[in-house]
């Protein structure tokens, strides 16, 4: 099974590819000028968005070389403690609705310094694999397409980012008994 899985990887890029080929000459569509067209979108897409981008990394920067994340996470640990939530993974659940590259700096100090195995290493991965890059996505994507009111977009990301913060670690915790 194994072997016709790295098959499968192998081929199925070049197989895809393959087939736009066909089915662009099937439907008598210009390929190439289509592909050309696509980057020139893809490449002003990524100029309005460059600005965002570069403020959200800044900012980020800024907030964890400040200290300001670890200000942050002391300041909501009677909050953890109170739900069971483990302070090493404190800054890692309140930078990932920002940066999902924050936050995954921080998942990774936690995998080196605890492992992945241990408690700290499963609450991080459960947190990782449950919560989004909220602010960023509705900043980023939202502003790309234009859109300046949010409704409850925000709201229910960031509720949801806080549901899996706070399940992360009582999903864990059943896991051991």
């Amino acid at each position: 099974m194994n072997n016709f899985m790295n098959i499968v990887g192998i081929w199925a890029l070049p197989a895809m590819v393959v087939s736009i080929v066909v089915f662009g000459l099937f439907k008598k569509v210009k390929i190439f000028d289509c592909f050309i067209k696509g980057a020139k979108e893809g490449l002003v897409t990524v100029y309005n968005l460059l600005p965002t981008i570069t403020g959200l990394v800044v900012a980020i920067t800024m907030l964890k070389a400040s200290g300001g994340m670890e200000l942050i996470a002391k300041l909501f640990s009677p909050v953890s403690h109170l739900l069971g939530i483990p302070q090493e993974v404190t800054p890692m659940a309140l930078i990932s609705p920002v940066s999902g590259g924050g936050s995954l700096s921080l998942f990774e100090s936690v995998l080196k310094e605890y492992g992945p195995d241990s408690f700290l290493g499963r609450v991080g991965s459960v947190l990782m694999g449950s919560t989004d890059t909220t602010l960023y996505a509705v900043t980023v994507y939202f502003s790309a397409v234009g859109i300046k009111k949010t409704r409850h977009t925000l709201y229910a990301g960031l509720l949801a980012d806080f549901t899996s913060f706070i399940l992360s670690s009582f999903f864990v915790r059943l896991t051991l008994y």
